[in-house]
């Protein structure tokens, strides 16, 4: 039994949808952010950091979204959630997963949090801005040649993990489905089960 530590439509929601593809049992924990919970002796206790995800995995808090996603596929290979080791879509897997945690996810940091990065909020947010609408035309161009998922034929936590980040883009200048590709993506993940439970069970408005 996992217990996740989450909060509604947060980086913890590609790890509520991996549990619910793995069908593990598990059970939630809300952390109250707009209180301060994350803030907290208890929870501080659980995650140094303050953030969330925090996955109890045998006993053991356990901390990164991209990580404890990649860690749940490996535990449930059955899932089929990431390619087998050795192979070509391992690779691209590896590098698109490890994009979207240290590229894509950081500039969204600077977006929602300007005042974080030191400087002038607004060109914080801008430069922000522009990466996040980089990453979009790149993913974008991927889908476009390999498609229908990101490594090609096969679905992986690659594709809610963009559809997560892209969610979040949904008051950006310009939000990610406006790349056709994109929009497509988004559609076939958040008509997947495991996508539409865990956006129930979070309260999470539809979207796209």
């Amino acid at each position: 039994m996992y217990t996740l530590h989450y909060a509604p439509g947060a980086a913890s929601q590609l790890v509520h949808v991996a549990l619910l593809e793995c069908g593990a049992p598990y059970r939630l924990e809300r952390v109250d952010l707009e209180g301060g919970q994350q803030h907290g002796t208890a929870y501080r206790a659980l995650n140094p950091h303050g953030h969330v995800p925090t996955l109890i995995v045998d006993g053991r808090p356990q901390h990164e979204c991209a990580a404890l996603a990649m860690l749940l596929a490996e535990r449930h290979p059955d899932a089929a959630l990431a390619p087998a080791p050795g192979t070509a879509e391992r690779a691209d897997y590896l590098e698109l997963m490890l994009y979207l945690a240290n590229s894509v996810q950081p500039a969204f940091r600077h977006w929602f949090y300007p005042q974080e990065a030191g400087g002038d909020p607004e060109a914080v947010k801008t430069a922000a801005a522009a990466r996040i609408e980089s990453a979009w035309q790149h993913l974008a161009t991927r889908l476009a040649s390999a498609g229908p998922w990101l490594l090609g034929r096969s679905f992986s936590l690659v594709d809610p993990y963009a559809t997560m980040l892209m969610r979040w883009s949904r008051h950006l200048p310009r939000p990610a489905p406006a790349f056709a590709p994109l929009a497509e993506l988004a559609a076939r993940v958040t008509a997947r089960p495991a996508w539409r439970r865990a956006a129930e069970i979070e309260g999470l408005p539809a979207w796209p």
